[in-house]
C-alpha cells in the first residue's frame, strides 16, 4: 500500500527541500500502526552475524539517524535496519541546506556533520524497543569537537552494544573533518582494540562492523582489511558516500556542493571496492555491499561482487519503499533461473572480474 502511494506523493516531497521532505516522512513514519512484514521467500534467508536474517536487504545508516521507526521500517519489507549515525553528544551537525537531490543522477549530495540527538536519547528509543522481533544495528562516530574520538566510539559501544544486533564504527564519513584520518593503520588498530574490548565488557554477542570510504587506494585497503582481521571485526560495510564528483555527472552546478555523493553515481567505485575487498578477506568476514543500489540487477551483482548483505537509502529517495520489494523478487527470480536455493554460492563468485570491470 506505501509503494502504491509513493508515486502519488513524490511530487508533494520532491516539492519541498530534501532535509524538511525526509523529516516529514520520519513523522508520517512515525505514526503509522504497527506493521508486520509478509513472510520472505525462504530462499532470501541469510545467516550472518550470528542471526538469521530474512532477507539480505537491508536499510543504511542516514535515514533514522535518532532509531525513531526501526521497526515501520522493518515493516515495509528490510531485513534489517542500521540506525544512526550516533555521537555521545548532542550536536546540530552542519549549517543548512546541507542536503541536495540530484534528480538527473538519481543521486544525493549531503553534509549534514554527524547531526544526532545524542546517545543518552538514541540509547533510550533503544532500550524501549528492546525485545522486539527485527535486526537491528546502530552506526556510531565521534563527536565533531572531541577531545578524544577514540573515547566517543567506546562510550557509544558500551552503552549501545545490549540493545543492538550490531554495531558499525564509522570512521569514513566525509562530513566530519579529520573522521577519515582514522582509517589510517595505527589509529584505527587502536580504535578497534578499544571498541572490541567495549563490546566484551557490555554484550559479547553483539558483532561490531567496520565502514570505510570509497576514496581509499588499494594500499589503504590492505592495510585496513588486515587490521580488522587481526582486531576481530565481525564485517566490513563497503562503502560509505564519496568525495569524488564523477565527470558523467548531469547536475553540474549541484555537484559543486560540498559533501558525499550517493546514489547511483556510487556504484561503479563502490562495487569495484566490494570486490577488491572481498579478493582480500574472502569468506573470513562477511562484507555488507552498499552504494548505488536501485535494482535488482544492482543488488544482484554487488552479491556477486562479494556481499552477503546489501544495504541502499539513496534510492527509496527517487523509487521509495516499494523498490524493496521490487528487490527482493528480483532476487528470487534470478536464483530460480540458475535452480539456486540460496544466496550464498553468488556471493564474490565473479569478484575477480568486477574488481577490474565495475
Amino acid at each position: 500500500m506505501i509503494g502504491a502511494l509513493f508515486p502519488l506523493v513524490r511530487p508533494v516531497l520532491h516539492g519541498l527541500d530534501a532535509e524538511t521532505a525526509h523529516n516529514l516522512t520520519l513523522r508520517a513514519l512515525s505514526v503509522m500502526p504497527p506493521r508486520r512484514p509478509a513472510p520472505d521467500d525462504p530462499r532470501l534467508t541469510v545467516d550472518c552475524l550470528g542471526r538469521r536474517f530474512p532477507n539480505p536487504v537491508g536499510l543504511a545508516a542516514g535515514f533514522d539517524k535518532g532509531a525513531e521507526v526501526p521497526d515501520a521500517m522493518l515493516g515495509l519489507g528490510f531485513g534489517f535496519v542500521e540506525v544512526g549515525g550516533v555521537v555521545p553528544k548532542a550536536q546540530p551537525g552542519n549549517p543548512a541546506p546541507r542536503v541536495f537531490r540530484l534528480a538527473a543522477d538519481r543521486a544525493v549530495i549531503n553534509r549534514f556533520g554527524l547531526n544526532s540527538e545524542g546517545l543518552s536519547v538514541v540509547a533510550r528509543r533503544l532500550e524501549a524497543r528492546r525485545g522486539r522481533a527485527g535486526i537491528v544495528g546502530v552506526n556510531i562516530g565521534a563527536n565533531k569537537d572531541s577531545a578524544d574520538r577514540l573515547a566517543d566510539y567506546v562510550s557509544c559501544t558500551r552503552a549501545l552494544a545490549p540493545l543492538v544486533a550490531f554495531i558499525t564504527v564509522n570512521v569514513s564519513s566525509p562530513n566530519t573533518p579529520g573522521l577519515r584520518d582514522l582509517q589510517g593503520e595505527a589509529f584505527l588498530d587502536e580504535l578497534l582494540a578499544r571498541v572490541v574490548e567495549a563490546r566484551d565488557g557490555a554484550c559479547p554477542a553483539t558483532a561490531i562492523l567496520l565502514k570505510i570510504a570509497p576514496d581509499i587506494d588499494l594500499a589503504s585497503l590492505d592495510a585496513i582489511c588486515a587490521t580488522a582481521l587481526r582486531r576481530g571485526v565481525q564485517a566490513l560495510v563497503v562503502s560509505n558516500t564519496t568525495v569524488a564528483r564523477p565527470g558523467s555527472l548531469v547536475e553540474a552546478r549541484l555537484a559543486r556542493e560540498a559533501g558525499g555523493l550517493s546514489g547511483r553515481p556510487l556504484f561503479g567505485p563502490a562495487t569495484r571496492l566490494l570486490a577488491e575487498t572481498y579478493r582480500r578477506v574472502e569468506r573470513r568476514v562477511p562484507l555488507i555491499g552498499v552504494g548505488g543500489i536501485d535494482s535488482a540487477e544492482a543488488a544482484w551483482t554487488k552479491i556477486r561482487a562479494g556481499a552477503s548483505l546489501l544495504q541502499l537509502y539513496s534510492a527509496l529517495v527517487y523509487a521509495g519503499p516499494g523498490l524493496v520489494g521490487e528487490i527482493k523478487a528480483g532476487l528470487v527470480e534470478r536464483m530460480k533461473a540458475e535452480s539456486l536455493t540460496g544466496l550464498s554460492s553468488v556471493v564474490g563468485r565473479d569478484a575477480a572480474d568486477l574488481a577490474r570491470s565495475a
